[in-house]
């Protein structure tokens, strides 16, 4: 991606920005509620910003925060940093469900997509050989936050 983003320029595209905030509010909610849904995907991206390019070899740190957390949808306020720059920021939406509330015959499915996110979640929270990450829950009131490198 880096390499071809602009030919003869590499930089992080700014829609893997928006990705990677996304990832990290989605684990923020996985982490929150115990993995109780299967599913959790953008539903809408809102005002979001760049700042800077992402050069290869730079470490995006994320930080996003639940503004309000509902029963089908969270809301988050979001910014990607670098050396205290920002890099990307913005507002979304995410919403979660299980598969099994559109057909009841894929609870198993549910089940073992959860299990693979709670292995996923063992290996990134212990930064093991093959998955340099960290995940950071800050538990602030109200609202929890995520710090994610």
């Amino acid at each position: 991606y880096l390499a071809d983003h602009f030919p003869g320029f590499p930089v992080m595209p700014g829609v893997l920005m928006l990705e990677a905030l996304t990832q990290a509010g989605a684990w923020l909610i996985r982490l929150t509620e115990d993995f109780a849904h299967s599913v959790v995907l953008l539903k809408q991206a809102r005002t979001i910003k760049y700042g800077s390019f992402v050069e290869p070899g730079r470490q995006l740190e994320l930080r996003v925060e639940m503004a309000a957390h509902g029963d089908r949808e969270t809301s988050f306020k979001g910014v990607g940093v670098i050396d205290g720059q920002e890099m990307v920021k913005g507002r979304f939406i995410l919403q979660r469900y299980n598969l099994r509330e559109r057909d009841p015959g894929l609870h198993a499915t549910d089940a073992a997509i959860v299990a693979g996110l709670r292995e996923l979640s063992a290996t990134l929270c212990k930064g093991s050989v093959g998955a340099r990450a960290m995940i950071r829950i800050e538990r602030t009131a109200p609202n929890p936050s995520v710090v994610a490198p």
